[in-house]
């Protein structure tokens, strides 16, 4: 148990508190519901499905998208300052120092774990997508094609030949243990810092421009398993044939007490989130990515294809 600096309080001001227990349940239904997501393409086309969702069935919302990366968005739900956004279940390996543990290479298993993790401190994982949008690693297909480049063990024999190689990615993926530096160590590869291009942000959508641009000479980027812009960028995936990467299905975590107030969310949002599966999702990040649409339009029209 976490305890603060509140912890001790009297007793008259407890008793106070569990006397107003009801007008504050009542309160809280009668709040709009704070809906947060993280910054890059897929979080805000994830956020907006459930904005308007809620928001077609009678609930209020607050938009609080694209917040930050996932320790921004994540410190924020458990401090009660949003009530509501899209993770993923692969992430369970951080929050819980279970980094070590294959249960996140099991999509079934992932889930289950952390669902019962976090509902210890209040937080529920609906219904995930059947998309898997792991951490990849891309490169220009141009490259690819020359040097006949399909896997991250062709990457690694391409660099230890001297290819050459410049990639771009967010902090996040080059400093996080499970990202950059587990398929490094899997592959046997290191880039240095001359073979980097740090993005600040975690947004895919940069990464794959600065490929597609060759800016700075760069010609391989930090992507994700339901990047949309990939064929139109010129990037094909290198296949993780070692599986290094855990399985990142995306899901609504919301606070318990949110749910209590409003109990709808989990039938509606899991409706919605039953039929993401992963060439849905590239499709809808393609029209934000690659086709210049908002992520509210394409959220939009989305939802009223479900309803046809």
């Amino acid at each position: 148990m976490r305890f603060s600096a509140n912890f001790f309080i009297a007793k008259p001001l407890i008793i106070a508190c569990a006397l107003s227990v009801a007008a504050v349940s009542q309160a809280s239904a009668n709040d709009p519901i704070v809906v947060s997501s993280k910054i890059d393409t897929e979080g805000s086309v994830l956020g907006e499905l459930i904005i308007q969702t809620l928001e077609r069935h009678g609930i209020n919302t607050e938009n609080r998208l694209q917040l930050g990366g996932t320790s921004v968005v994540r410190t924020a739900l458990e401090a009660g300052e949003i009530d509501l956004y899209p993770e993923y279940t692969g992430n369970g390996a951080f929050f819980f120092d279970m980094t070590d543990s294959t249960v996140w290479n099991n999509a079934d298993e992932a889930y289950e774990t952390v669902r019962e993790h976090d509902a210890k401190q209040g937080l529920i994982w609906l219904q995930p997508a059947s998309a898997n949008n792991t951490w990849a690693m891309s490169i220009r297909e141009d490259v690819a094609t020359e040097h006949n480049l399909v896997s991250l063990d062709d990457l690694a024999a391409y660099l230890a030949d001297g290819g050459e190689f410049k990639f771009a990615a967010s902090a996040e993926f080059v400093e996080s243990a499970q990202a950059l530096p587990a398929f490094q160590e899997a592959y046997g590869f290191e880039l240095s810092d001359d073979q980097l291009l740090v993005l600040s942000g975690g947004n895919t959508a940069a990464t794959m421009r600065a490929a597609a641009q060759q800016t700075s000479g760069v010609n391989g980027a930090m992507t994700y398993g339901t990047d949309g812009g990939l064929s139109a960028l010129g990037l094909v995936v290198l296949e993780d044939t070692k599986g290094v990467q855990p399985v990142y299905q995306p899901a609504p975590v919301v606070r318990e007490s949110i749910l209590e107030a409003h109990p709808d969310i989990e039938r509606l949002l899991n409706e919605v989130f039953a039929t993401l599966d992963e060439l849905t999702l590239q499709t809808l990040n393609a029209d934000v990515a690659v086709n210049g649409l908002s992520p509210t339009q394409v959220a939009s029209d989305y939802l009223d294809s479900l309803d046809n």
